[in-house]
């Protein structure tokens, strides 16, 4: 009589045929520096996803949130957890100071280090994250702008939160056209860009950018880049993004921005405006309940996820977009496809 197979041991089998396939597929194809991409909403199991696919084809997972790189806020940001890090190495998680500013340009620059240190190590770069300027930098570079002077940065910001988003709109389509044709009152982080642009250099960010292509300095690091997209659907996005931040509060979220807060931060820095750190800010001064607080940042969360989502279905142009949320029951489509990818690069 034939024993039945041991079930429990299917899916642990499963890993190492796939773990095998996928070591095949990347020897040999770093030579031609492929980089996989991955992005998606927040709490959509993006940070999962390129975990699992480091963990397959021999990678390092890199950064692309503009939140995460800072050290001091762990849980609000949502930083991969020690199953994950434990699966591949993860690299420009919390290497910067929130006493510093992370533009698009400093994060390229660090990426791109880790890319080519990637490549001397063998593995196969893996990025991930969600803020879509990060991920089209590496993809087309930056555009020559000069630095922004902090004080024009600063005023800048105050006259948008004096006057509201509809009335900066009208003006920066008065001065820069051009750009304003580009963008929507929703668009504030761009909106705040193009008029910081426009009041320190008097050119359109559209006319800087119009001149990128000529720029060798920021030039194409000649990258062979597979880009998915794991968008899933809208409702039961916005549920998990709920459950997760309410769950933060137990792992320690309000800790950690009491300990920020600490620190004595320009407000106006970057990781001063990490969703939840206002509304927790609120209810550590006593201004609103726990409850509250948590509401307020899971509205943040939402509508920050419906931005996401909005940019990756009309801007981030991947090849393949997965209309769920990543799971186990994805991970051999996926797998396939980077294989297949690694296998037929030119």
């Amino acid at each position: 009589m034939t024993a039945e197979p041991d079930q429990s041991i299917e899916p642990d089998e499963r890993l190492e045929s796939e773990l095998s396939e996928a070591a095949e597929a990347v020897s040999g194809a770093l030579a031609r520096r492929p980089v996989v991409l991955v992005s998606g909403p927040t709490a959509s199991g993006k940070s999962g996803l390129a975990a699992d696919a480091a963990a397959a084809f021999g990678g390092v997972v890199i950064n692309a949130d503009s939140m995460q790189v800072y050290r001091e806020l762990s849980i609000i940001t949502a930083r991969p957890g020690a199953s994950e890090l434990a699966k591949a190495p993860h690299r420009l998680y919390g290497v910067l100071s929130g006493a510093e500013r992370c533009s698009a340009a400093r994060w390229r620059e660090l990426a791109l280090a880790e890319i080519e240190a990637a490549f001397a190590a063998g593995k196969l770069p893996i990025v991930v994250g969600g803020t879509g300027l990060y991920l089209r930098t590496l993809e087309e570079g930056l555009a020559p702008v000069p630095e922004i002077p902090e004080q024009v940065r600063l005023d800048t910001r105050a006259h948008f939160d004096a006057i509201g988003p509809e009335a900066f709109y009208a003006e920066l389509a008065e001065c820069d056209p051009n750009m304003a044709a580009r963008l929507n009152v929703g668009d504030t982080q761009r909106l705040l860009r193009a008029s910081e642009v426009f009041a320190a250099t008097g050119q359109s960010l559209a006319g800087w950018q119009a001149e990128q292509a000529d720029n060798t300095a920021v030039s194409d690091p000649q990258l062979s880049l597979l880009k998915l997209a794991v968008i899933p659907e809208r409702e039961a996005l916005y549920a998990r993004c709920d459950a997760r931040f309410a769950a933060m509060v137990s792992e320690g979220a309000i800790q950690e921005v009491e300990s920020l807060l600490a620190l004595g931060f320009d407000p106006g820095l970057p990781v001063m405006k990490a969703i939840g750190v206002r509304a927790f800010s609120a209810h550590l001064k006593g201004e609103t309940s726990l409850e509250t607080a948590v509401s307020k940042a899971q509205q943040e969360t939402r509508r920050y996820a419906k931005r996401q989502m909005t940019w990756l279905r009309h801007q981030y142009a991947a090849e393949n977009v997965f209309k769920t949320q990543y799971s186990e029951s994805l991970r051999p489509k996926i797998f396939n496809i980077i294989r297949q990818y690694l296998l037929t690069l030119p």
